[in-house]
């Protein structure tokens, strides 16, 4: 569920992932996805410590590089270059190379070091003709530098590039092109009856997904999960009717 919900409905993958931590959380897998439903609702901080304790369980530092974007979004830009330096980077694949120098690139922007991000960006596999799955990320990124530092005309060229390699539509490369070359997008006209109809369908899916989170929330809120052999983690607090709840329970 976590996984068919975090891109649409991530508050639902989130309280999904809760419940999931309630029911495994020893397995590595959870844990990771817990951080990933973490990430996508920007909460950096839990989701830093779920990433830290499936890297821990599993031994592998694939997750390294969107731990160190994390930190950039707890504004700690100087931890996620300090992780960009270290022995783990050069123990991941190619794609989380390019991931990490991803990361590093927005931690240099994030300090106002404009140049440096662009030079971060700048390496073989943005000069590569090659198309990968990571190429139009990295153009897109390399574009959008260019463009802050005021270097216009070498954006639009590097948009342009983004858009060759973005069969997929993952960036908005072409609606950033039509922007800087001063095109207006203007909608089309909408029937304003099916316009009533679809609004009226949205709301039963809102008051049904509203209903949805609300009952994971419920099972989710019990007691919050608790890793006794993770440091970063932090158990919250039990209020009196929750333990006289379970004081009950357990007479039962």
């Amino acid at each position: 569920m976590v996984a068919r919900l975090i891109d649409e409905e991530p508050e639902q993958a989130y309280a999904y992932s809760r419940i999931a931590l309630r029911l495994a959380s020893r397995v590595a897998a959870v844990r990771e996805a817990a951080g990933f439903a973490a990430y996508a609702t920007q909460k950096y901080s839990e989701a830093l410590a779920e990433f830290r304790a499936a890297k821990r369980m599993t031994g592998s530092v694939e997750l390294w590089p969107v731990m160190a974007d994390c930190e950039r979004g707890l504004g700690r830009p100087e931890r996620a270059l300090a992780m960009a330096g270290e022995p783990e980077v050069q123990k991941l694949d190619k794609a989380g190379q390019v991931e990490m120098r991803l990361v590093a690139a927005g931690a240099r922007r994030d300090q106002g070091q404009l140049e440096a991000a662009i030079v971060t960006l700048q390496s073989p596999e943005l000069a590569s003709n090659s198309v990968q799955p990571w190429t139009a990320r990295l153009r897109y990124a390399y574009a959008d530098a260019l463009l802050a530092a005021g270097r216009e005309d070498e954006a639009r060229e590097w948009f342009g590039k983004t858009l060759e390699a973005d069969k997929d539509g993952a960036t908005d490369a072409s609606d950033r092109l039509a922007e800087l070359d001063g095109v207006e997008f203007v909608d089309a006209s909408v029937d304003l009856a099916d316009l009533t109809e679809d609004e009226d369908e949205d709301d039963d899916e809102d008051d049904e997904d509203a209903a949805e989170i609300a009952a994971a929330e419920r099972a989710s809120d019990v007691a919050e999960y608790y890793d006794e052999d993770d440091e970063e983690y932090e158990p919250l607090e039990q209020s009196e009717a929750e333990a006289d709840a379970d004081a009950e329970g357990d007479k039962a």
